[in-house]
């Protein structure tokens, strides 16, 4: 992976969060895998993380937890910061949540043989209008319609 036009693999263990953050459910920082000595690594290019991605974030919806993690994705855009949030929704408010913050979407999925593919979109409503997403979106795809 490319971060500021730097291989993450090949920078110091300990200076690979001043290019991309991981943050995993309960926001605790994932760490890298140690596979080379830190002396054959580069140093960053960079002071402070320009990735952050949030894998499946845990959303409370009763206090207020949400708010503040819509304000912390809009502060670390305002910076310049890219800003993954991979989530599987599971209630109508993640889809609330989705497009709140989202500029684009990604949709990861398998083709007939079962090869990874991507489908991109400017907006949910687009999105959702693909047969694969609603298949996915299960219960919850009646609602992309209305997510316009």
């Amino acid at each position: 992976m490319l971060v500021a036009g730097q291989d993450i693999h090949r920078v110091r263990y300990r200076e690979r969060d001043r290019l991309a953050l991981h943050y995993h459910q309960s926001y605790q920082v994932r760490s890298f895998t140690r596979n080379r000595p830190n002396f054959m690594l580069e140093h960053s290019g960079s002071a402070r993380a320009q990735v952050h991605l949030f894998d499946e974030p845990q959303f409370n919806t009763q206090d207020g937890y949400i708010g503040f993690m819509l304000d912390f994705f809009r502060k670390l855009r305002a910076e310049g910061k890219l800003v993954f949030l991979c989530l599987h929704p599971q209630e109508t408010v993640h889809l609330d949540i989705l497009e709140e913050v989202c500029e684009r979407y990604l949709f990861v999925h398998k083709d007939v043989t079962r090869t990874s593919r991507i489908l991109q979109a400017q907006s949910l409503d687009e999105l959702a209008r693909d047969a694969r997403v609603r298949s996915y979106l299960g219960r919850l795809a009646p609602l992309a319609d209305e997510v316009a």
